[in-house]
């Protein structure tokens, strides 16, 4: 009975390999069998996107804005995960742009796109684009940005409303955001499948050459995952708190391993509390109202990773991203990352809708869905570990002493 063993990870492994052998072993005839196989998940994919953009996001906002009703702690909460993501997203950034990782890939990819939208427009029509004429038409359209905007917005003002209807919307955003999220689990179990007929019909149209650029890509990740906890990180510990970072680090290993272990930062939440009040000594009033809304919006991690990866995406299709267009891709990644759930694979949902907002095909997911899991565990790590450095920064702009932080204490 070791079925029953298996995880969603395990199940993908098995579809990303069957698909390979198939691929080598029948070459195009596997056609007829890959393009339904992966055709369905892609729409299945599609047909989530925009639901759980909506859901996410407006109960992210709502559940920010009503602890920012909370005054000073709440702006500067949020002041320190808009630095703190933007910081690992440019890391991500330089180091795609300096490595170009997916450039030369030899992957034969169902869909090549002759252009894509994010590269025709200058950063002016951007800007002006994000504001929708017609919000149902943009759904109606899959135009992701402007639906991120409308949505942020929304939950805003949902947020200004007298009590009864603020808890009212609140409860049916929240409602409708974990239905999504069970809808999107469901979308995310057809993966296997979708991974089988999108990788085999590579491998059987190019053989072995797509893999090589696979592993840099996964090596330019580790490396931005690695600069933002050595040194983005411990520089804002140092500027904004100034306190040593060893100090705080010293008592985060517990809650880093289970972190890496079960890819969410919502299960890791005790630990991290426990290592942020006990070792780094910042008071119960401030971890308990930054941590826990850390865990649902503050994914340094996953935005590094959403961002790079989308590059190398574009890199593999032939794409030269102007700056306008990696401009979007930075916006993008930092508005998922608030919306992205803190549950494993969220970042393959969100990546799904970064790609959308850019106008790359969907297909080119499956590329990196092989080395997801794997990274999946390191970017968890990195956004517990930024969670307990906002809890840190705040807790000194709160005027704590944190006196005693590093030192063992029974």
């Amino acid at each position: 009975m070791t079925h029953k063993k298996l995880t969603l990870t395990h199940y993908i492994f098995i579809g990303f390999f069957l698909g390979i052998i198939a691929g080598w072993v029948f070459g195009e005839s596997i056609t007829p069998v890959a393009n339904p196989l992966a055709e369905i998940f892609l729409r299945l994919l599609r047909m989530a996107i925009m639901p759980l953009i909506i859901t996410s996001i407006i109960s992210g906002v709502v559940s920010v804005g009503s602890a920012a009703g909370l005054g000073r702690l709440g702006s500067k909460t949020f002041a320190y995960y808009i630095v703190s993501s933007l910081m690992a997203i440019l890391t991500g950034l330089v180091l795609v742009n300096a490595f170009k990782p997916g450039v030369g890939a030899k992957i034969g990819l169902e869909s090549s796109p002759e252009t894509i939208a994010a590269t025709e427009q200058g950063l002016g029509s951007l800007l002006i684009n994000l504001i929708p004429e017609n919000p149902f038409a943009a759904m109606a359209s899959g135009d992701v940005l402007p639906i991120i905007f409308f949505s942020v917005l929304f939950g805003f003002f949902v947020t200004k409303l007298s009590a009864k209807p603020r808890g009212h919307l609140t409860d049916f955003f929240q409602a409708a955001f974990e239905t999504m999220m069970k809808l999107t689990l469901f979308v995310v179990w057809s993966a296997p499948l979708g991974v089988f007929g999108i990788i085999s019909r590579i491998v059987a149209k190019t053989g072995f050459e797509a893999f090589k650029s696979l592993g840099f890509y996964f090596l330019v990740v580790l490396l931005g995952l690695a600069i933002h906890a050595s040194l983005n990180l411990p520089l804002l510990l140092s500027i904004a708190a100034r306190v040593n970072p060893l100090k705080h680090y010293k008592g985060m290993p517990s809650a880093l391993l289970m972190a890496f272990s079960t890819c969410s930062t919502i299960v890791t939440l005790p630990l991290t509390m426990k290592a942020v009040t006990g070792n780094s000594r910042v008071s119960e009033k401030v971890s308990n109202f930054v941590l826990p809304i850390g865990a649902t919006v503050n994914m340094d991690g996953t935005a590094l990773y959403e961002c790079v990866a989308t590059i190398f995406i574009a890199q593999v299709y032939g794409f030269e991203l102007s700056v306008g267009a990696q401009f979007m891709v930075v916006i993008t990644a930092l508005l998922a990352s608030i919306g992205a759930a803190s549950v494993p694979m969220s970042g393959m949902v969100m990546m799904s809708i970064i790609l959308k907002a850019v106008g790359l095909p969907l297909e080119g997911v499956a590329i990196i869905l092989a080395v997801d899991r794997i990274l999946d565990m390191f970017r968890t790590t990195i956004n517990v570990l930024s969670d307990s450095c906002g809890a840190v920064i705040v807790a000194r702009l709160e005027g704590e002493t944190l006196e005693g932080m590093g030192e063992s204490h029974q």
